[in-house]
C-alpha cells in the first residue's frame, strides 16, 4: 500500500512538472496583479536612481526650460527692435533666434511681474493715490506761464517724404506741450472740484497717461519710431493743431486697429505665397497688438485728442470727433 501511495506521488510531481514546463496563454488575475506591481516598483526606483544621478546644474537646466516657441513667435526684425528698444544686445554669442526669442520672452515677463509687483492691481488706483501728491508738486511751482517754451507750427505731412528726421522734434514738442496744457488745466480747476471723485479721476487719468506717453517721448528723441507709426502720429499731430479732429481721429483709428483685411497685427498668414497677399502690407497692420507699451501710449494720444478737442474746439462742428 505505501509503494503505491510512493508512485502515485511520484506520476504527480511528473504531471505537474510537465505541465509548467508547457506554455500558458492563460494568466491568473493574482499572477497578473503580481507581476504588475512588480513593474511599477522596478520604475519606481529607476526613476528615483535617475533623479539621484542628475546634478544641480541639470536641475536648474531643466526648471528653467522655457515654454514652447510656438507661444510666442515673432520675427527676427521685431524681436531686434523690441530689444534695442529696452537698451538689450540684439544678441549673445553663441544665441541662436529662438534663444534670442525665449530671452526677450523671459525680459516681457520680468517687466510685467515688476509691474505689477510696485503698481499693484491697477495702475489707474496707484495714479489716483498719487494725485494729491501732482497737486502739492504744482502748487509748489511757479503759475506764471514760461515765455520759454518752444513754439511748434502746424506740421507739415510733406516732411514724411522729404525730410522724416525733421518730424521727430515737431512731434515731441507738440505732444509735450499739449501734455502741459492739460496738467496745467487739472491745476486750474476750483478746490471743490479737485477734491470731488470726478475731479481726482480726471487728475488720475492725466498722470496716467503722462506716465504712459514716456515711450513714446524716449523713441521720439532716439528717433527710432517705425516709418509707418512715425506718418501715422504726424497725421494725428498735423490735424489735432489744424483742429480738424475727426481726420485726427480716423489716422488714431488706422494706428491702432489698421484697415487691413485681417487686422490682426500680422503680415504673412500661411507658408504659401495667397492671392490676396499683397493686399497686407506693413502700414495697414494694427499696431495696438504689437505690446502692451505700444497700446498704453497709443491709448494715451487717444486722450490727448480728447483734451485738445475740448480746450480747442473746431469752428466747424462736422470735425467733431464722435
Amino acid at each position: 500500500m505505501e509503494a503505491l501511495k510512493a508512485e502515485i506521488a511520484v506520476k504527480r510531481k511528473t504531471v505537474e512538472a510537465v505541465s509548467s514546463s508547457r506554455p500558458n496563454k492563460y494568466m491568473r488575475r493574482g499572477d497578473f496583479e503580481r507581476l504588475k506591481e512588480e513593474e511599477e516598483r522596478r520604475a519606481r526606483d529607476t526613476k528615483e536612481h535617475t533623479t539621484k544621478s542628475v546634478t544641480p546644474f541639470q536641475e536648474s537646466r531643466v526648471s528653467e526650460s522655457p515654454r514652447p516657441e510656438s507661444s510666442f513667435n515673432i520675427s527676427n526684425e521685431e524681436t531686434v527692435r523690441r530689444l534695442r528698444a529696452k537698451g538689450q544686445p540684439i544678441r549673445l554669442f553663441g544665441e541662436s533666434d529662438k534663444d534670442r526669442r525665449l530671452r526677450l520672452r523671459a525680459l516681457e515677463l520680468l517687466e510685467e511681474k515688476d509691474h505689477e509687483r510696485q503698481s499693484g492691481q491697477n495702475d489707474f488706483k496707484k495714479a489716483l493715490e498719487d494725485v494729491e501728491n501732482v497737486e502739492r508738486e504744482l502748487r509748489n511751482k511757479n503759475k506764471e506761464k514760461k515765455r520759454g517754451d518752444t513754439e511748434v507750427g502746424v506740421i507739415d505731412l510733406d516732411l514724411v517724404k522729404t525730410d522724416p528726421d525733421k518730424l521727430y522734434p515737431l512731434i515731441y514738442y507738440a505732444l509735450k506741450r499739449t501734455l502741459k496744457e492739460w496738467e496745467e488745466s487739472m491745476d486750474e480747476r476750483p478746490e471743490h472740484v479737485k477734491r470731488s471723485t470726478q475731479g481726482k479721476m480726471a487728475a488720475a487719468i492725466q498722470v496716467q497717461s503722462a506716465e504712459y506717453l514716456k515711450p513714446l517721448f524716449k523713441t521720439l528723441r532716439s528717433r527710432s519710431l517705425p516709418s509707418d507709426m512715425l506718418v501715422r502720429i504726424a497725421e494725428i499731430v498735423h490735424y489735432m493743431q489744424k483742429r480738424q479732429y475727426q481726420k485726427a481721429n480716423d489716422s488714431y483709428l488706422r494706428l491702432s486697429i489698421g484697415n487691413a483685411p485681417w487686422p490682426i497685427g500680422v503680415t504673412m498668414v500661411g507658408i504659401h505665397e495667397r492671392s490676396a497677399r499683397e493686399k497686407i502690407s506693413t502700414d495697414q497692420v494694427a499696431h495696438v497688438l504689437n505690446d502692451e507699451v505700444s497700446r498704453k501710449y497709443i491709448q494715451s494720444l487717444k486722450r490727448l485728442l480728447t483734451f485738445s478737442q475740448t480746450k480747442y474746439p473746431p469752428d466747424d462742428v462736422s470735425q467733431l470727433m464722435g
